[in-house]
């Protein structure tokens, strides 16, 4: 049986070391669980009189789920599609803004707080803690999911750029980080050729997702003591260095689906596919491999209704290539990926 290439991380001793958090990064900030959490507790401090406005291209999981708190408005974002001029946002609305896959420039956000300051903008940077942009944000607030890009159980990180107060987390941690902890402790060692039932690390690891969602406590004591010690500058230039490596393996296009080009610090690569049976059909066909593509992000019942969105949603996928690939990894997952049939006849990608 192959090794797996993605799903979830498991427990890497081998990544602890080097500097941990970037030397510029601000001492006062907040752990939460969840990056979710993290935004609840933010706009329960702001309590905005208006709307949340939050990119169409977006988790509508996590959008649904701040419906709770204030009133959601949409604003257009597309990869490498942003009009901020046809943004509404007024004195008395928050702007969620987010570096979508980790290929948005900060510069045209950065001239729009400028020019709004009345209008407070909470940054994603889940796909790219640790980069240029929050490096010289200028945001009431920056966010983001440690999870998606260190191995870490969860943890949701929050600063403020600006230098605003900081909600506090709500209460002590749940049992979730714990699962996802006993789920990445034994996904090492199954990794490691041990007999461990590869179904009893993935119910944990879901049963901890599950038990997470939108928390707004603490984080696990694992994620607060291990971030420090992280070397997160290692784990964001391997999987730079792995993404760019897989790009230079795959063709640009092919009848089935085009590339979408690496940003400057890739998070994964994404490919637009034809259409949606056709991006369907690929997933199935890399999980027949073990290659576990995410979709980012399927649409719910909640969700923009931004038809070019909508469109776009249905089409992509992320190949899973990050820190943790070998060259092998990299060039098994070309062949697969070359090896899945051409779809039915479809207009051109545009």
């Amino acid at each position: 049986m192959p090794p797996d290439i993605g799903s979830e991380f498991h427990w890497e001793p081998g990544v602890l070391g080097g500097d941990g958090p970037p030397a510029w990064f601000p001492a006062r900030r907040a752990l939460f669980a969840t990056a979710c959490g993290a935004l609840h507790a933010v706009l329960r401090l702001l309590q905005p009189r208006g709307r949340l406005f939050v990119p169409s291209y977006f988790c509508t999981g996590v959008a649904e789920s701040l419906a709770h708190v204030v009133p959601i408005g949409w604003y257009r974002h597309l990869p490498d599609t942003l009009d901020l001029t046809a943004l509404p946002a007024v004195p008395g609305d928050v702007v969620l803004a987010q570096n979508l896959f980790a290929r948005e420039e900060a510069a045209p956000w950065q001239a729009w707080i400028e020019a709004h300051p009345a209008v407070p903008v909470i940054e994603d940077h889940s796909h790219d803690p640790f980069g240029e942009w929050p490096r010289h944000s200028t945001a009431a607030y920056a966010v983001a999911s440690l999870r998606k890009t260190l191995p870490l159980p969860d943890g949701g990180l929050l600063w403020s750029p600006s230098g605003r107060r900081l909600p506090a987390s709500s209460g002590p941690p749940g049992p979730g980080g714990d699962l996802k902890l006993a789920a990445m402790l034994l996904k090492s060692a199954w990794l490691d050729g041990e007999d461990v039932p590869r179904e009893v690390f993935r119910a944990l690891q879901q049963q901890g997702e599950q038990t997470l969602l939108g928390s707004s406590a603490r984080p696990c004591a694992t994620t607060a003591a291990v971030l420090p010690l992280m070397d997160i500058a290692g784990v964001r230039r391997r999987s730079t260095e792995r993404a760019r490596a897989l790009a230079a393996l795959l063709p640009t296009e092919t009848p089935d689906w085009r590339l979408l080009p690496p940003g400057r610090t890739p998070f994964r690569l994404q490919l637009v596919c034809r259409s949606e049976p056709i991006r369907d059909a690929l997933q199935q066909h890399l999980a027949r491999h073990h290659i576990f593509a995410p979709v980012h992000w399927r649409q719910t019942a909640f969700h923009s209704h931004d038809e070019q969105t909508t469109t776009l949603t249905t089409r992509m996928l992320t190949l899973p290539v990050d820190h943790r690939c070998t060259d092998a990894d990299l060039h098994r997952l070309a062949r697969v990926l070359s090896s899945a049939g051409n779809g039915a006849p479809d207009p051109p990608i545009r």
